[in-house]
């Protein structure tokens, strides 16, 4: 039999509930307003964690930086007998993979050592700039001159070309691996040319000049015969002073052929038939049976610690750095 609740039960029910609904529910208040209280300590904790640790790091990187702008590796005492190594890697140009100012300090610090007893031009270059490759050329020159008793000896590796070759010429000799990628005596300018692209969007090319000359070679105007005539006048130069050099260090040694001076590429096994190298060798055949000093020591200098991050992480990581930078000091500095 079912029972029908009476007023005084329903009233005392509605009581009991609007009694308890307020305090359940700010009990569930509390709650939440204390984990998220704990949340933002938690947060704020870990950012300034994070920006005392970033600022720890760009310290750190700037401190390495600023103090020392090269760094030489010196495995043992320079004025032991040892064979000086100065490497030539990556592309040479100024204040690039193969600077030329920081070559030429390296090459005077390796023919200076009083243990040094022989001078490695370890070369994995794919050439750069002409008149980079030509101060080294010229300083390895004169140093050569300056220190008769001291061979320098161009070792290849992997590749050894254009301007790599360039500097290579001015050495004692050549050693190459049978494998090397050696040569490439020429001169070369890339561009491009938008003239057409541009019609077919619809972009008209405004430019103003003062001297007829000024917008040779542009890519956004038709191509004027006369500027490139002048342009491969001015390339036949260059490559006419490439080849002067390479005869120069050379010599007799270079063959008749005039593939020599193509701009071809050859391996090491070819390029001692051509002439351009004089032997298979490594680094350490050379220390060992040339220089007999197989303690070796890398007189590069190397660019300092910011340098390197700079080179790897970009311009977009250095604006990221900045970003950092402006916002960890948010309430550590007066601002305005």
């Amino acid at each position: 039999m079912n029972t029908i609740p009476s007023a005084s039960d329903s009233s005392a029910s509605a009581s009991s509930t609007s009694s308890t609904a307020p305090h359940w529910e700010r009990g569930l208040l509390e709650r939440l307003l204390l984990a998220q209280a704990e949340e933002q300590k938690r947060a704020r904790r870990w950012n300034m964690a994070r920006r005392g640790l970033t600022l720890m790091v760009i310290a750190w990187v700037a401190y390495l930086g600023f103090s020392s702008t090269h760094s030489w590796h010196s495995p043992v005492d320079t004025t032991t007998p040892h064979t000086a190594v100065v490497n030539l890697s990556g592309v040479i140009e100024a204040k690039g993979e193969v600077d030329a100012m920081a070559i030429m300090d390296a090459l005077r610090a390796a023919f200076e050592a009083h243990g040094s007893a022989g001078v490695v031009l370890r070369m994995n270059s794919p050439g750069g700039s002409p008149v980079q490759s030509a101060l080294i050329y010229d300083e390895v020159r004169r140093l050569r001159a300056l220190y008769p008793k001291k061979q320098v000896i161009a070792v290849v590796e992997d590749v050894c070309a254009s301007g790599g070759y360039f500097v290579a010429s001015a050495a004692d000799s050549i050693v190459v691996n049978q494998s090397s990628l050696v040569g490439s005596i020429g001169v070369r300018m890339d561009g491009f040319g938008f003239t057409e692209a541009m019609k077919k969007i619809g972009v008209e090319r405004r430019l103003l000049t003062a001297g007829e000359n000024k917008a040779m070679l542009d890519p956004f105007l038709p191509e004027d015969p006369r500027h490139k005539k002048a342009t491969q006048r001015m390339l036949a130069e260059v490559h006419e002073q490439f080849i002067e050099a390479v005869k120069a260090g050379r010599g007799k040694r270079l063959s008749e052929n005039p593939e020599v001076f193509s701009g071809m590429v050859y391996t090491g096994a070819t390029a001692i038939k051509m002439g351009l190298a004089d032997g298979l060798g490594s680094v350490a055949s050379v220390a060992r049976d040339v220089f007999k000093a197989e303690d070796l020591v890398d007189y590069t200098a190397e660019p300092s610690v910011a340098e390197r991050l700079a080179r790897q992480l970009g311009a977009g990581m250095g604006e990221s750095v900045t970003h950092i930078l402006k916002t960890s000091a948010v309430g550590l500095a007066p601002t305005r």
